[in-house]
């Protein structure tokens, strides 16, 4: 058993949910994805580790992933959900709106300026997320 297959046991059960094949597998998957996949794209991946999954697993595990904090999704205007593992720091995603790629937004200055502006008001943040839809400069207009 690896490290990261431990950790993510670990993980299930603090949260208090059993380790299920399913639930190994799509944390796994969503460790390893470069960018922020969505039910359809988590379900061919995993496939490719167990080909009796099905979408309503896949759902039926994100959901319960989501409400354990271990997974993140990210509810995009007009498009399917996408799904990260839980961030250990907050941040912030851009969405291209003609490609649809999802761009991680990283930014202590940012961070520290929302906290300033709460604090100011009397607040202290307790969770963020700005979900920012943009157009690349430059790209020829059709």
């Amino acid at each position: 058993m690896s490290a990261e297959t431990t950790d993510f046991a670990k993980a299930l059960r603090e949260a208090g949910l059993r380790v299920t094949q399913q639930r190994m597998a799509l944390l796994s998957i969503l460790m390893d994805a470069a960018d922020h996949p969505n039910a359809d794209e988590l379900l061919a991946r995993a496939r490719g580790l167990d080909d009796s999954m099905s979408l309503a697993t896949v759902y039926r595990t994100l959901s319960a992933l989501e409400e354990a904090g271990l997974i993140r999704k990210l509810s995009l205007e007009g498009e399917p959900s996408r799904y990260e593992i839980a961030p250990v720091a907050e941040h912030d995603h851009l969405v291209d709106v003609e490609t649809g790629e999802v761009i991680e937004l990283e930014s202590d200055e940012i961070n520290r300026m929302r906290a300033e502006l709460a604090a100011r008001l009397g607040y202290e943040i307790v969770s963020q997320h700005t979900l920012i839809r943009a157009r690349k400069l430059g790209r020829d207009e059709a």
